[in-house]
């Protein structure tokens, strides 16, 4: 899609590895000392929107080219007069008017202070690590969270007798968590894949949670389309996961492997997933399993339930939104390839698939088509490499009115690999249970001050919502969650304010704009010259 700067000089952001669309790097550390937009934004909130060094600079853009297809390649239309959403008696508006809550849902509405989500955070060892400051931190500013495929699965403590789960720990870890501070904005998602369907993960949710938790049917990801993969350092728990079912690479049973491990030859071994749908060849039968299992979820009584695909090709995504609709889903995320995970073959990551835009454009496509012929469309939250507001808003105007979420992954997560490093150093006795990876502050944090209320730049606003005796409770982790989205939140309603628009619901296709003439051509998206011009023809010859 195109090579990106590794520095900001503006903002004062840097790159460690490769950059990518979204800023982050190819490889994003959980122990990484700085400095990507993302990272500083998960300490200093809005501050990151504004040029460093005020008063002593001036600064201009120099994104002067659009070349090729992606969401940079877009632009974001302003208007100069007008206004709609949210009526002032006064005349007077402010871009901090804006009203970012959202909703989704067919028949019960799940509502969300902001339009963003996290991807699923499954069985890799990251995610159970940080997952007290991802959960903490979603509950809080009001997110929806996922929680990935095979948690119960590669959890040892779990029981699971006669393909049916009796005891779930870290199941019920991480659903808890994020429910101590749900205060009725957000949700817990509990994905499924074909172990956990064999396991009985429906049947225990639903009787242990009921309607608390939103459960989510998966039929892919934009990483990879293999399933479900993590990688694991000890033979003994290899072992393990091959008797729960799975398929470890190398065999670990087998005496040569062991004996190549046994000599340090062999270092670690891969868990797969099942492949899904394997059994079925047509259109009609995918149909009549899918409906199938939403009937028994149902059954089960999840009042709301969700699908999860990933980069296919386009009838596997106009049959995720045609099954979703006709099924009355509440949600659909549409995983396009530029997205990342922690254990996919880089390979497929880097060639399989389609990419993000092109998948959402064609989204919108058939969503509008389906709404033509008067069927109310699925919901649907948009995921693939986003981290940066403006490629937020363009994401959310590309794909409305159905557009409702937009779903990201390692930006997410960053500010809570970055919180846990912060308290370890400022509290060395909590550093181990965090999995903190520092021994001391490097100077891109030090130079901010050495307490937690100096650090991070909204850390008295998370104060006031919680109380100052609930903080000590708090993850440090989930505090910079609360930066990060308030940095993407302000910058949202600057653009929204922007193009006069006062509530989310109000973005549309008219507000963004094509920056070439292939970006035009495939998304639909008008060349950014075209947009008005016979309107300001009119203007000019009167």
């Amino acid at each position: 899609m195109g090579n990106w700067s590794k520095s900001n000089d503006v903002l004062g952001a840097v790159n460690r590895g490769n950059a990518i669309e979204s800023g982050l790097c190819t490889l994003c550390r959980a122990d990484c000392q700085g400095k990507c937009e993302t990272w500083l934004s998960s300490v200093r909130g809005r501050e990151m929107l504004y040029p460093r060094d005020f008063g002593l600079v001036t600064a201009g853009s120099g994104n002067t080219t659009h070349v090729g297809v992606s969401y940079n390649s877009m632009r974001i239309q302003g208007n100069s007069y007008g206004a709609s959403g949210k009526p002032s008696a006064t005349g007077d508006y402010l871009f901090t008017d804006v009203n970012l809550e959202t909703s989704f849902g067919a028949d019960q509405k799940t509502k969300c202070r902001v339009p963003f989500m996290t991807g699923a955070l499954g069985s890799t060892f990251i995610a159970a690590k940080y997952w007290d400051s991802f959960s903490v931190g979603c509950a809080l500013v009001g997110a929806p969270i996922v929680v990935g495929e095979n948690v119960v699965g590669v959890d040892r403590k779990s029981v699971i007798s006669n393909q049916r789960i009796t005891s779930a720990p870290e199941l019920d870890r991480r659903i808890d968590t994020y429910m101590r501070y749900y205060d009725g904005y957000g949700a817990i998602i509990v994905q499924l894949n074909v172990e956990d369907t064999r396991n009985g993960v429906a049947e225990y949710v639903a009787e242990k949670y009921g309607d608390k938790v939103i459960i989510e049917l998966k039929w892919g990801q934009g990483a990879k389309n293999i399933g479900g993969e993590i990688e694991v350092s000890s033979l003994d728990y290899a072992l393990f996961l091959k008797e729960r079912g799975y398929l470890v690479d190398p065999d670990p049973e087998k005496p040569e492997v062991q004996e190549g491990f046994k000599r340090g030859a062999i270092h670690s071994f891969a868990r797969h997933s099942r492949l899904g749908y394997t059994d079925l060849s047509s259109y009609e039968q995918v149909r009549d399993d899918f409906m199938g299992s939403v009937a028994y979820l149902r059954k089960l009584g999840f009042k709301r339930i969700s699908l999860k695909t990933g980069s296919y090709g386009m009838e596997a995504l106009a049959m995720a939104i045609k099954f979703a609709t006709e099924a009355k889903l509440d949600l659909l995320t549409i995983d396009g390839s530029g997205g990342g995970t922690g254990m996919s073959p880089w390979n497929m990551m880097e060639s399989w698939g389609v990419p993000s835009i092109l998948l959402h454009a064609k989204a919108y496509e058939y969503a509008a088509r389906l709404a033509a012929k008067g069927e109310k469309v699925v919901d649907l939250s948009f995921a693939g490499g986003f981290a940066k507001g403006s490629n937020i808003f363009k994401a959310l105007a590309i794909g409305a009115p159905y557009t409702k979420l937009i779903c990201m992954g390692r930006a997410m997560m960053i500010p809570g690999f970055l919180g846990a490093n912060i308290e370890g150093v400022l509290y060395p006795e909590r550093r181990e249970a965090l999995s903190g990876n520092w021994s001391k502050l490097p100077a891109s944090i030090a130079k901010y001050g050495s307490t937690p209320e100096e650090i991070f730049a909204c850390y008295a606003d998370v104060e006031a919502k919680v109380g100052k005796s609930e903080m000590k409770n708090i993850p440090l982790g989930a505090v910079g969650i609360w930066c990060l989205v308030d940095k993407l939140s302000a910058g949202l309603q600057q653009l929204l304010a922007g193009v006069r628009k006062f509530e989310l619901e109000s973005i549309s296709r008219d507000d963004i704009a094509s920056g070439n003439r292939e970006t035009e051509q495939e998304t639909g998206i008008k060349f950014i010259t075209d947009i008005m011009d016979e309107t300001a023809k009119k203007i000019i010859d009167m």
